[in-house]
């Protein structure tokens, strides 16, 4: 059974960038003419798609970006269509306890299969939840905002998925 991978936008393909690297929009890969009116795609590295595609998991949208990623970011990253986890409303509990809204939902969409959850807002609440209430081997890696994924990510995941 191959695991799940999912994958947020902000902060995580897309970079909120290093101290220095302001303004936010400042374009780090050239855009094609035809998307130069998307001025955030500019800051996504188009080579993260084959990087993602070549961890052999089911790849997931876990994103607020909704339909925006498959329409404009899978093509940038030649990722295909990808299915996208829906959003409840949030939960007064889960912020009570520092509980990530997607968590709950995470694990839901996931029924039982192994997961990665790729984001830059994961704590320790969320790994201590998900341990306690999913029955298969999940990862719970977060990455830097300021730079996004990485190859030292990357490494971390292929380790893990190895192990798997």
């Amino acid at each position: 059974m191959r695991a799940l991978l999912f994958l947020d936008v902000d902060g995580t393909l897309l970079p909120f960038g290093a101290a220095g690297s302001y303004p936010l929009y400042e374009p780090a890969f050239p855009l094609p003419a035809a998307v130069t009116d998307h001025p955030l795609l500019a800051r996504v590295d188009p080579a993260l798609g084959a990087r993602l595609m070549s961890l052999g998991c089911e790849l997931v949208w876990s994103t607020t970006w909704g339909d925006d990623a498959n329409t404009v970011l899978a093509p940038w990253l030649g990722l295909p269509r990808l299915p996208l986890v829906d959003w409840p409303d949030a939960d007064d509990e889960d912020e009570r306890s520092g509980l990530h809204w997607k968590t709950r939902s995470l694990v839901a969409w996931a029924a039982g299969r192994p997961f990665v959850w790729v984001d830059d807002e994961i704590t320790d609440a969320d790994r201590s939840w998900v341990a306690a209430r999913h029955p298969e081997r999940a990862l719970l890696h977060r990455v830097d905002h300021q730079a996004g994924l990485t190859e030292g990510d990357f490494a971390v995941l292929e380790e893990w998925l190895t192990r798997m």
